[in-house]
């Protein structure tokens, strides 16, 4: 009975939508009637609620053929053409010109892939069902290797600019019955590891992975592409090599170009041969806006807590958003077996000290099954990051973008604001335009416990765009509705359990 109720409610949805779609249709006809549109570039910004969010308020829609458009053609699609519906709809207006260049690459791609979908063998339902066990041992008496006719594409420029909202937008604008898959990187490599431990023993466990990933997903879209792990490191030139002859193709987004990737890195030299194979498999792409657009959000009103009494305050905040529900430790299952020790938590909220979250010995993983269990998390105390706790820098980066990620809230102390907190972390290139000690500036005048560190003096900046972010009115307003819709949800759950 449960599963039946849950069924009739997608129906109810599905043919909502439709007749939405339907009248939309017909709404989009009527005002592209009286639409003049001969300019190749119209710029726009989001007016409607559903793309209120700030990464939705800096596009720039491209010139595509407006006589199909407006003569209702509507056969033709990809993300190009949804933004110039949008327009014509009169939901955008005005945007970055910047993005221009980019909303190109990805129309031609999309419409690369339709034009060789049967090629690239994108349909899940005209594909063998073999399991990546099963192709590895065959490939062991037939070898196989079919790199696909369509390369990827690799996206990559500052904080901010919208790399992440234009490859969602084309990764929903592609047909359901693909396949396809859209994931952080950070979680895509702890499956990827995850994976590896199940198949312990294999001669070649990474080709087995890269048959199973490449069974799931023909098209792989990957989000912030970013190779700080030394164990990453030394597996993504065979891992893709696999991947790429299985006709794998990569859409990934990255604040770093392919060459800059993995820049200081242990053993990087054996990374390198990956850096050739990208650029060999992929169309790289630089966004070339210098807005951070995550800055332009409506003034900060979240939970960022500076200055004396903030700890009492936070904890003042915290028990007004549990409410009644009474706080313990939890455990909270992680992959491979491991657990996370929740301090306190209550109704999706969790309470940590930032010594127990980010000193310890964690990473992506954990934060993943933080994130799973609970949207909001209080974290007390973010120190000023320097020389001395590097390494807890480089977790709290971590942490804040599985969190964004995850589209978690955050409350917190910390020493100083965003920017603050990581003024002590420069780039090589920005220390060396720091001027030199002379005799007349003693060492404790000098800048103090400076981290010269290239990927962690590269992160900063979107962790501080994010954190801003994070605190904006949209963005509390959005997790407010997502919260609201999950327990709607479990609602419909228990329901259907009572009635079943």
């Amino acid at each position: 009975m449960r599963g039946v109720n849950r069924y009739v409610r997608h129906l109810r949805s599905a043919f909502s939508q439709k007749t939405y779609h339907q009248t939309d249709v017909l709404r989009r006809g009527q005002r592209q009637k009286q639409l003049v549109h001969t300019n190749s570039e119209s710029f726009f910004i989001v007016k409607s609620d559903k793309f209120r969010s700030p990464k939705y308020l800096n596009l720039r829609a491209l010139s595509v053929d407006a006589a199909k458009l407006c003569n209702g053609d509507y056969n033709v699609a990809g993300p190009l053409v949804e933004y110039e519906r949008r327009i014509a709809a009169g939901e955008l207006v005005d945007g970055d010109s910047c993005q221009v260049g980019t909303l190109r690459e990805l129309q031609r791609l999309y419409d690369e892939l339709v034009n060789s979908a049967e090629a690239c063998r994108l349909d899940r339902y005209a594909v063998s069902e073999k399991s990546g066990r099963s192709r590895w041992l065959w490939s062991r008496f037939i070898p196989q290797s079919s790199y696909s006719p369509v390369k990827g594409l690799y996206l990559y420029g500052g904080v901010g600019t919208g790399k992440t909202m234009l490859m969602d937008l084309f990764f929903d604008q592609l047909p359901s019955n693909w396949r396809k898959k859209r994931i952080h990187f950070h979680d895509f490599m702890l499956n990827v590891h995850s994976r590896l431990q199940r198949h312990k023993g294999v001669a070649d466990p990474l080709e087995v992975v890269a048959g199973e990933i490449s069974d799931e997903a023909i098209l792989l879209c990957l989000d912030e592409f970013m190779v700080t792990d030394v164990a990453d490191a030394l597996i993504l030139n065979r891992l893709f090599g696999h991947l790429f002859s299985n006709g794998v193709i990569l859409v990934a987004t990255s604040n770093r170009a392919p060459d800059k990737l993995y820049e200081g890195g242990l053993q990087r030299d054996l990374f390198l041969p990956f850096i050739s194979t990208l650029k060999e498999r992929c169309v790289t792409h630089e966004i070339g806006s210098a807005t951070d657009y995550r800055k332009m959000t409506s003034a900060e009103r979240g939970f960022y807590f500076v200055g004396n009494g903030a700890s009492t305050f936070l904890k003042q905040k915290f028990q007004q958003l549990i409410g009644k529900s009474i706080a313990r430790p939890h455990e909270v299952e992680v992959v491979m077996g491991r657990i996370l020790q929740v301090p306190s938590g209550a109704n999706g909220c969790a309470y940590f000290p930032f010594e127990e979250l980010c000193n310890k010995p964690l990473g992506a993983a954990d934060y993943f099954g933080l994130f799973k269990k609970f949207h909001t998390l209080a974290l007390e105390g973010i120190p000023i990051f320097g020389l001395h706790n590097r390494t807890s820098a480089y977790r709290f980066v971590t942490l804040v973008d599985v969190m964004y990620e995850n589209k978690a809230r955050l409350l917190c102390t910390a020493e100083g604001s965003p920017h603050e907190l990581f003024e002590k972390v420069v780039t090589i290139s920005d220390a060396q335009q720091i001027a030199p000690r002379t005799s007349a500036r003693s060492q404790k005048n000098d800048v103090s416990d400076l981290c010269v560190d290239n990927e962690l003096g590269f992160a900063k900046d979107r962790t501080i765009s994010r954190l801003t972010e994070i605190n904006s009115k949209e963005y509390l307003e959005q997790h407010a509705q997502l919260v609201a819709e999950k327990r709607k949800w479990q609602e419909d759950d228990n329901q259907d359990a009572l009635q079943s």
